[in-house]
């Protein structure tokens, strides 16, 4: 039985599978969205969920834990990516 790597939602606190979340990471570019889940820097996890998007957007989240200042293209990528 292979194991599934499991991730915590920064905005519901949930573990859930990779597979079920986006992975954002900061680097010395800036903020990307990781889709490969292999980017190297300071990185975390969102469902993949609208209002869990919506509600990291309006509450800043990521930029604490990220400690820089998110872009809303960002977020408008990530919803993208959910369509």
């Amino acid at each position: 039985m292979k194991k599934i790597p499991m991730r915590t939602c920064v905005v519901t606190r949930e573990k859930l599978p990779k597979n079920e979340l986006i992975r954002i990471v900061k680097t010395n570019d800036g903020i990307i969205i990781d889709e490969s889940g292999k980017v190297n820097g300071h990185g975390c996890y969102l469902k993949k969920d609208e209002n869990v998007i919506r509600m990291a957007q309006s509450k800043k989240i990521l930029n604490r834990i990220l400690e820089a200042e998110v872009p809303d293209c960002l977020f408008e990528d990530l919803l993208s990516i959910l369509k």
